[in-house]
C-alpha cells in the first residue's frame, strides 16, 4: 500500500502527542500537555532533557522501536519520582509494596507504557501508509546520560507535563529504508 501521506513534523507532533494523551490518560488517569516540539537536525548530541538539572535527576527511560516502511525508536523519559507514581497508579500499589518489590516492577510498569503509547505512535504512522510493526520495549536507568543517533536518522523531541513533572518523547526515525 503506497503512503498516503508525506511524514512531516506535524504528522509526528500529533501521532505522539495524541498517543501520550491517550496512554497516560487512560491508564494513569493523568491529563498530558505538550510544551515544547522541535526537531534536533544537526546537533545530535543535544539533551533531551534540557537543562544540567534536570538531566542530573535520575531517570528510567523506555523505548521500543519500530521496523517497516518507517524504522525508528521512541524513547520515553520518565524522572523516578515520576516513574515510581506512574507504577503505583497503573499496578494499584502504595510506596511500601513499590520499595518491598524492587526496581524490576518499575522497568515492567514503565516498559509497557512506553509500548502502548509507541504502538498508538505506531498506528499513526500505519494509517498514514506506513506499516510498521514493533520491537519489544527496553529499559534505561541513569542520569546524566543522552542517546546519540547516528547522523542519518531525523531527530524529533517533545516535551509534555503531567501532573508537574516532565515527560520527554525523543523519536529518532528513517523513512523507506
Amino acid at each position: 500500500m503506497p503512503a498516503t501521506e508525506e511524514i512531516t513534523e506535524t504528522l509526528i507532533r500529533d501521532n505522539i502527542t495524541r498517543a501520550v494523551s491517550d496512554v497516560f490518560k487512560t491508564m494513569l488517569g493523568r491529563e498530558v500537555s505538550l510544551t515544547s516540539a522541535g526537531e534536533v537536525a544537526d546537533d545530535h548530541t543535544w539533551p533531551p532533557l534540557g537543562n544540567p538539572a534536570e538531566a542530573a535527576k535520575p531517570h528510567v527511560v523506555g523505548t521500543v522501536g519500530f521496523l517497516g516502511d518507517a524504522n525508528g525508536l521512541v524513547y520515553l523519559y520518565l524522572d523516578l519520582d515520576f516513574a515510581r507514581m506512574a507504577t503505583c497508579h497503573l499496578l494499584g500499589m502504595n510506596e511500601a509494596e513499590l520499595e518491598e518489590t524492587g526496581d524490576e516492577v518499575i522497568n515492567d510498569a514503565i516498559g509497557e507504557i512506553t509500548n502502548m503509547t509507541v504502538g498508538s505512535f505506531k498506528n499513526g504512522l500505519c494509517d498514514a501508509g506506513y506499516p510498521c510493526k514493533l520491537t519489544i520495549p527496553s529499559i534505561l536507568r541513569g542520569s546524566n546520560f543522552c542517546i546519540e543517533p547516528i547522523s542519518s536518522a531525523t531527530r524529533q523531541i517533545y516535551h509534555f507535563n503531567c501532573a508537574g513533572h516532565r515527560v520527554v518523547a525523543d523519536i529518532l526515525m528513517k523513512v523507506g529504508e
